[in-house]
């Protein structure tokens, strides 16, 4: 008798009772393989979400040198964050493809942090696959890992505090307060999510955000990429965890003072 694989455990909700968030990924695109139809949803709600990407993915269309290519890139994703509802966009602009993790990159995304005071942090997942052999990209996992480590340096005065000086005081001074007001960070198409959102009635939004990157699409090649079919296989599978059409996974880390 053929042993069956075992069911995927199902997801369960994600609270919608807070009013801000802070998404910081990677790369322009990396919110839309899957996450926007959640931010679509949830400013529909109207709560204020906005994006903090941290390269402008200059490296990732071989025929465009990078100079360009960072115009075009964070071109469409400003154009593709306003079609779920996001006006603002921040670009830290450090190295596509070569993002290390350390004190450096908690730093700024500690500033990010303090200086948006977001209820909610928002990555993509950083774990060393998607699941199974899907390899994730290096720069996914670095990002990942210093957002967990830059909310809570975030809420002590004692880490990084120049920022919290008055400005024109000392070097790197900018004014800021610490923030410990982060809930929880959710890190997006983790293979261990246990979380999700109902995507349905935002599915539309979410394909044409992903829509709108389309010199990147193209410049991979992929002539043949649907974006509404491969968003669609996704969304599917993880709705039926939710038991609705189409959902977006997300692995649940809580924080608090000390955490």
């Amino acid at each position: 008798m053929t042993e069956q694989p075992a069911r995927p455990e199902p997801l369960e909700p994600l609270p919608e009772d807070w009013s801000s968030a802070l998404c910081i990924v990677a790369h322009p695109d990396d919110m839309e393989f899957g996450t926007a139809a959640a931010v679509a949803r949830w400013t529909g709600q109207g709560k204020r979400i906005v994006y903090c990407m941290v390269t402008s993915g200059e490296a990732g269309i071989d025929g465009i040198a990078p100079d360009e290519c960072r115009e075009v890139r964070e071109a469409e994703q400003v154009a593709s964050a306003r079609v779920v509802g996001v006006d603002e966009v921040d670009f830290l602009r450090r190295p596509d493809g070569i993002v290390e993790y350390g004190v450096d990159l908690r730093r700024i995304l500690a500033e990010e942090v303090r200086r948006h005071r977001p209820e909610i942090v928002i990555t993509g997942n950083f774990r060393d696959t998607f699941g199974g052999t899907n390899l994730n990209q290096a720069d996914h996992i670095a990002v990942g890992r210093a957002v967990l480590d830059a909310v809570r340096d975030a809420a002590n005065r004692w880490i990084f505090h120049e920022q919290l000086e008055p400005v024109g005081s000392t070097p790197g001074a900018l004014g800021l307060e610490p923030w410990s007001g982060v809930r929880a960070v959710w890190a997006a198409s983790s293979p261990l999510s246990t979380h999700g959102v109902d995507t349905t009635e935002t599915f539309d939004a979410g394909v044409a955000s992903l829509e709108a990157h389309r010199a990147y699409i193209e410049g991979l090649g992929w002539e043949q990429f649907d974006p509404r079919e491969f968003l669609e296989g996704i969304s599917r599978a993880n709705g039926q965890r939710m038991g609705v059409a189409f959902a977006a996974p997300f692995e649940v880390f809580p924080m608090g003072w000390g955490g």
